[in-house]
């Protein structure tokens, strides 16, 4: 996850002492809560980081035959090893820890959701993003964003227009909506969703698609986290972030983000501007 033993040493030092300051005689599974722990642990280390720590190899991959020895293969092993660190480098530090967790460790997305503060839908996507820069792609290959971008266009198309028919055209059957503590109070008190307000979380299509039905005018396209999405901005500062989970081009997950925090964490780029506006913790410069 660190990438340094001193920095794995010092997180398993601090997972410890939380242990043995916390009442664990309630917790039935403590692996489970120990893993979850030192991946919070972790998650706040490659927060606070202010410079890369970990260096690129100083010898190149070598290329060898079929005939490699046990010790060739065994510097083989250590140098995919190390190049896998610089790729993990390069990550944003809640998608190195969705996809070390899930793809190393196969923790299902529904534990590592509440580790990266996210539902298990976008640590879903949190993982997969990253699954592609490990494997050569900074970002989904243009036709998938072009394909995307089309999938949410067509959404506020229809929100705007208050076209119902045609919002649930986008909209998988079982579609979930999930808004924070933040969206949730905003939309109270300005009656954005209407008399009903906005929960935490809807189900279905329909309840969806009333929701957003003639209301989300004021929302900007935008590339967030490398995926097509939206915002609502304030002199070029995001407020609100929409965050699409999109499947087989239908919308499985829309989150909506208000939290200041969560916003913070966030590389924004809003397509109708004139320039990028990126919005991210001064530790993740360069990320």
């Amino acid at each position: 996850m660190l990438g340094t033993r001193g920095e794995a040493e010092d997180a398993v030092q601090e997972t410890w002492l939380r242990l043995s300051r916390s009442d664990t005689s309630a917790v039935e599974n403590l692996g489970g809560w120990l893993t979850t722990v030192i991946a919070r642990v972790c998650l706040d280390m490659l927060r606070s980081r202010k410079s890369r720590r970990e260096e690129p190899l100083d010898k190149p991959l070598a290329s060898g035959d079929d005939g490699r020895s046990p010790e060739a293969e065994a510097l083989l092993a250590d140098s995919v090893g190390g190049a896998l660190l610089v790729v993990l480098e390069t990550l944003p530090p809640a998608e190195r820890v969705a996809f070390v967790l899930h793809d190393l460790f196969d923790l299902p997305f529904e534990e590592i959701a509440p580790i990266v503060d996210r539902s298990p839908e976008a640590a879903r996507q949190l993982a997969s993003r990253a699954r592609r820069r490990v494997r050569g792609g900074d970002a989904a290959p243009t036709t998938d964003v072009a394909r995307l971008r089309a999938v949410v266009s067509a959404f506020f198309t229809a929100s705007r227009t208050g076209d119902f028919d045609a919002l649930l055209a986008v909209l998988a059957p079982d579609v979930v909506l999930r808004a924070d503590p933040v969206a949730v109070r905003t939309a109270a008190a300005t009656k954005w969703a209407g008399e009903h307000g906005l929960a935490s979380e809807k189900r279905g299509a329909a309840a969806v698609a009333e929701t957003f039905k003639g209301r989300p005018a004021g929302a900007m396209p935008a590339l967030i986290d490398g995926a097509p999405g939206a915002v609502w901005a304030v002199h070029g500062k995001p407020r609100a972030a929409f965050l699409f989970t999109i499947e087989e081009d239908k919308i499985v997950a829309l989150e909506l983000v208000m939290e200041p925090e969560r916003l913070g964490e966030l590389h924004v780029e809003m397509e109708e501007a004139t320039s990028t506006s990126t919005q991210s913790r001064s530790s993740r410069r360069g990320t």
